[in-house]
């Protein structure tokens, strides 16, 4: 595909019902809020992450064990704050910024998504904040009460991460989920409110639209009917009802083994993504070019503990590929040795300080290599099989036939 997307800047910075909580920006029992004043510039590391800056630290305190920052820009000087508690890793920061990011990049093209700065711009202004919080949604984090959306600990997953390669459930990957919940919430807007927060009425029409048919037909919040009255009382049906599609659409519930048909915790009736096509049609339609990138538009870091091959190629026996199928870019981190497979995207691919391959499947009659500055440039002939991929740092190159050393290009 290799789409160049506008990526907004960045600086410095359990079961599923108990857990799918929407945006507390949108709860009309009033909490302090952070300031609207851009945060002052603080020390940051090499992965954009700093402590708390001044301007919100009255807020977000040491003694409710909040102790790094980071934000995204936005086109009119404002900023989408990240504030994690410390249990939090870094590679989960980094991670919940890079999904935020993916649902604001530019889709080109696209009918709502071309130009994401009004989504950007009006999240910032309605103080949007991300909390990245330590343990689990038990109803004993005290800072669960602040201002802001809360994402915990033990549902964020770390592409490499065990969570991730094991696919278990038992640490569902709700990232996903909750940072969309806080995108919808505060910058496409939701109807059926008091006034209309957002800036995508049309979109938001669409989505509600299709979510009424999903109730009705019974496609969505299947055996739920407590839940979907507390939605219904809340406000939050579109909100729930888009995530489930976002969750199954980037491959989160293909592993899952309780239902081989549905996916959500048996919420929706779609497991995988050619399921929503057939199975809830006017769902997808609101998938289809419209704001949602097709692909993972974000450079997955993967984490320094991963040993061996990280497959972006479905595999039918590798659980976690029926997500990292999505994925384009990835830089693995760490001195272990691993490898990367690569997919039908046109992937860019960083390695770590060991020795690294990247696998193809054809023979290597079959490419074009090429050096480009210290970059390796590997462009399949055959369509729809390898793409064109940049290698960054990679000291070899596996094909069916032979292996080459990138040193030699």
């Amino acid at each position: 595909m290799g789409i160049d997307n506008k990526i907004l800047s960045v600086i410095f910075v359990a079961s599923f019902i108990s857990a799918c909580g929407g945006s507390k920006t949108s709860e009309s029992a009033a909490i302090v809020s952070p300031s609207q004043v851009i945060a002052p510039i603080p020390t940051k590391n090499t992965l954009g992450i700093s402590s708390v800056p001044e301007s919100l630290k009255a807020i977000y305190t040491r003694a409710l064990k909040f102790d790094r920052y980071t934000k995204v820009d936005t086109p009119n000087g404002g900023s989408i704050h990240i504030i994690a508690q410390d249990g939090i890793t870094e590679n989960q920061i980094v991670r919940s910024r890079a999904i935020l990011q993916h649902y604001l990049s530019d889709y080109p093209g696209s009918i709502y998504g071309a130009d994401k700065s009004a989504i950007a711009n009006k999240m910032a202004q309605n103080n949007a904040t991300l909390l990245l919080l330590n343990g689990i949604d038990d109803g004993t984090n005290p800072a669960s009460n602040l201002e802001g959306q809360p994402l915990y600990y033990g549902e964020m997953q770390v592409e490499g991460h065990t969570w991730y390669i094991n696919q278990d459930y038992s640490h569902r990957d709700a990232s996903f989920e909750e940072i969309l919940h806080m995108v919808h919430d505060t910058g496409i807007g939701v109807d059926q409110s008091e006034s209309f927060d957002g800036v995508l009425a049309e979109f938001q029409g669409e989505i509600r639209a299709a979510q009424i048919n999903a109730l009705s037909s019974n496609l969505w919040g299947l055996n739920a009917s407590e839940w979907i009255a507390e939605l219904t009382t809340e406000n939050s049906l579109t909100q729930e009802y888009l995530a489930a599609i976002i969750d199954v659409y980037y491959g989160l519930w293909g592993a899952d083994r309780q239902s081989q048909t549905h996916g959500m915790n048996e919420l929706y009736v779609a497991k995988m993504r050619p399921d929503i096509v057939t199975e809830d049609p006017q769902g997808y339609a609101i998938m289809d070019n419209k704001f949602f990138h097709p692909y993972l538009t974000y450079n997955a870091r993967i984490d320094e503990n991963f040993m061996g091959d990280f497959s972006l190629s479905f595999n039918l026996s590798l659980p976690y590929t029926h997500h990292s199928q999505y994925l384009k870019d990835v830089t693995l981190t760490g001195v272990k040795q691993s490898n990367v497979i690569v997919n039908q995207f046109n992937n860019r691919i960083t390695g770590n300080a060991a020795i690294n391959t990247v696998i193809f499947s054809g023979p290597s009659s079959e490419y074009q290599i090429n050096n480009d500055n210290g970059n390796v440039i590997v462009e399949d002939m055959r369509d729809n099989r390898d793409g064109l991929n940049r290698l960054i740092a990679i000291e070899k190159i596996q094909f069916t036939d032979t292996t080459l050393e990138t040193s030699s290009i």
